[in-house]
């Protein structure tokens, strides 16, 4: 296996350069509230549907009718922001976001059919803001070329793993110790703050594309691209079978308060990671950079199939965190520089309609093994999943651009 090698700098010295790019400090912070909302929704919908059904396959196929939409709608709503901007399609989004997600908490407490509860689901997940697409765009619009960008991006990942280390521990105990309905609200109030904060910033937001520009979306239909979309397909099917699976293990033991604590410790380590990783200026190439980080999310998800109890479980779900944050960075800057400015939103929706994909069809099959088996069963579904990331990286290691 190749040796990465990089030159380290201070991360603060780092980090404090990038956000002293004109306008960056105040999308980024913006943005926070936002990233810690959407952490909250998927495992939200997870405790809502489950607290009113008891099932967890009912919660997965809600879950999983909200990734799919999510997944299918995204790449659409990406190209009317590539076409006429972040300013003018963000609040709309956000708004039809909220509407759908009172939609689904009304059926919810009103014991609706499970068709229903999907179909608001669905809508949910359709409107969800790709809030991360939209600031990857600003921060290439801002350095694109530089060597910054790449810490850029190496900062994106680190504030989503901050936001995935408090979004599911305060849902969980939000869920858990008041009700699923208030972790609910919670999680739209804080992405419908963050997200109009950040429609605000209009000086750092991409101009829309000129007429025609935004009809080049088929320019990313190249084998490195889709093999792209594959890796994330493949954690998105990690992340969905561990969403469902760490809430199952914690409730089979009688701690449900555990379940977003536990679930929380992979981002707390990748939180870790993403700094150190991201003060470096590697010298391996990224697509084997690649290929390495997810070899080795393979191997740290072993120990998840011997977990037996809260604390070995919560030391098994550390391990995964160290190729996370890496894998992301990895991911926006091969796609970055894969394809042109004009379809970057699209680009890295596309990205994220693959990780939805994988989380809708991880969530639903993990939740129907985990309704008739021990959650360990749950975990060799996330195990699976790496396997598919790690075979769609050398697709991507080997291709050209």
């Amino acid at each position: 296996m190749p040796v990465l090698t990089g030159r380290i700098s201070t991360p603060i010295n780092t980090y404090a350069e990038v956000l002293r790019t004109p306008g960056a400090w105040k999308f980024y912070l913006a943005a926070a509230p936002a990233r810690i909302g959407i952490a909250m929704t998927g495992l939200g919908i997870v405790w809502l549907v489950h607290g009113s059904t008891g099932s967890y396959a009912a919660a997965g196929s809600v879950t999983g009718g909200f990734a799919v939409a999510e997944a299918m709608a995204g790449p659409q709503v990406a190209r009317l922001i590539d076409r006429f901007g972040q300013t003018r399609m963000l609040p709309i989004t956000l708004l039809a976001h909220a509407l759908a997600i009172a939609t689904l908490i009304s059926l919810t407490v009103s014991d609706a059919s499970l068709p229903a509860l999907i179909g608001a689901g669905v809508l949910a997940g359709g409107s969800l803001p790709q809030l991360g697409a939209q600031t990857g765009a600003r921060w290439s619009h801002a350095l694109r070329g530089t060597s910054l960008l790449s810490s850029a991006f190496a900062l994106e990942s680190l504030s989503t793993g901050i936001a995935f280390m408090v979004g599911p521990a305060l849902i969980g105990v939000v869920s858990a110790l008041g009700s699923p309905v208030a972790g609910s609200v919670l999680a739209t109030s804080l992405l419908l703050a963050g997200g109009f904060l950040v429609a605000a910033q209009r000086s750092t937001a991409p101009p829309p594309a000129e007429r025609g520009q935004h009809k080049s979306s088929s320019r990313l239909l190249h084998k490195r691209f889709v093999g792209l979309i594959g890796t994330n397909i493949g954690i998105g099917l990690f992340f969905g079978s561990m969403q469902v699976s760490v809430t199952a293990f914690a409730v089979a033991r009688g701690t449900p308060g555990l379940a977003g604590p536990l679930y929380s410790i992979t981002s707390a380590v990748g939180l870790v990671a993403g700094i150190v990783y991201g003060a470096r200026r590697w010298r391996t190439p990224a697509p084997t950079q690649l290929v390495i980080v997810l070899a080795g999310l393979t191997l740290t998800c072993l120990p998840l199939l011997a977990a037996n109890s809260a604390l070995t479980a919560g030391l098994a779900l550390a391990l995964p965190g160290l190729a996370i944050a890496p894998f992301q960075t990895l991911s926006a800057v091969l796609a970055e520089s894969s394809v042109e400015s004009v379809v970057l939103t699209q680009a890295f929706t596309w990205l994220n309609s693959g990780a939805a994909a994988g989380i809708a069809l991880g969530a639903a099959v993990a939740g129907r093994i985990v309704d008739a088996h021990p959650a360990q069963y749950g975990f060799a579904v996330a195990l699976l999943a790496t396997l598919v990331a790690t075979a769609m990286a050398v697709v991507v290691k080997v291709s050209d651009r």
